[in-house]
């Protein structure tokens, strides 16, 4: 089968509505006279093998200011994030916590000892002397962050440091996990922007309770979308599964999804129900049933055994 961009589905498959979010693989996104592509993409193996793909690439940006700003709490962290998306809409919008700040203070001693949350930013530029770059300096200077202590560069090699520096937390989480014995449990869950700081203060405020010093959260705060990752006793593990289906049911309260990019696959797929209705979930099996009629691909996958 070679479908290309634009070439639309061939049946009916009814119409699911959708998170109001930035990224949902939370199963099929169907709807009338949708693109053969959009419904492949995500399916996470059910509906077929991709065993070729042409892409089509974007122009590398002529500059790229990288960032890593450094706050003394959760809200300034979400204020700028906030007026950042507003103003600016960089591409990449990263958010640390505390816990993750202090897991990473071992190698980067230069962490400002009162940042108590950090935002990772990368903005293209039209040149290294493009007027967007004072205004990056005013919303940062505005916003209350430890500009003294923050980081910045326009070079190729210093972003690429800054990126070794967000990709060096979930190295160190899973060395504490090999180290301690923990199970590692996290989520992939995304609500929409306006829901941001209410879904991050619930996360600060459960873990707290419930694990205390024994999480990080971390990820694209950009698109409402942070990770969760706890360290639970192997001997309990429920009380991390408990913990983290109220978050999951949290979300698609505030409106969002279970799945923003990972996908559910087979352990997670329980998760499914709670963002669909039985009716919805039905119309998926259906397409499923259509597309791949003896059940081969993925099996158990998004829909259980």
């Amino acid at each position: 089968m070679d479908v290309a961009r634009g070439d639309a589905i061939d049946f009916d498959p009814g119409a699911i509505p959708l998170p109001q979010v930035t990224k949902n693989t939370a199963g099929y996104p169907l709807r009338p006279g949708m693109d053969w592509v959009d419904l492949f993409v995500g399916s996470e193996g059910t509906l077929g093998v991709v065993t070729e793909a042409r892409l089509r690439l974007l122009p590398a940006a002529k500059a790229v200011l990288g960032g890593v700003v450094f706050f003394t709490s959760d809200d300034q962290a979400i204020d700028f994030v906030e007026l950042s998306r507003s103003q600016a809409a960089p591409p990449m919008i990263e958010y640390m916590d505390a816990n993750s700040l202090a897991m990473l203070r071992g190698r980067y001693s230069d962490i400002p000892a009162n940042a108590a949350a950090a935002i990772l930013i990368e903005q293209e530029l039209e040149s290294d002397d493009d007027p967007e770059l004072d205004r990056w300096l005013e919303r940062i200077e505005g916003s209350g962050a430890l500009s003294e202590g923050s980081w910045f560069a326009l070079s190729a090699a210093d972003r690429e440091r800054f990126r070794q520096f967000r990709h060096a937390l979930p190295e160190l989480v899973n060395d504490t996990v090999r180290r301690s014995g923990a199970l590692k449990m996290n989520t992939d869950y995304a609500v929409p922007f306006a829901r941001n700081r209410e879904m991050l203060a619930c996360y600060r405020r459960r873990l707290d309770e419930e694990f205390p010093g024994r999480y990080v959260i971390f990820g694209h705060i950009g698109d409402a979308h942070v990770h969760v990752n706890l360290f639970s006793s192997p001997d309990n593990p429920r009380h991390a599964t408990d913990l983290l289906l109220e978050f999951a049911r949290q979300a698609v309260a505030f409106g969002g999804t279970v799945s923003a990019e990972h996908g559910l696959g087979k352990r997670k797929a329980h998760l499914l129900k709670l963002q669909y209705t039985e009716e919805q979930l039905e119309a998926m099996r259906a397409v499923k049933r259509r597309l791949d009629p003896q059940d081969i691909l993925g099996r158990g996958t998004l829909f259980g055994a």
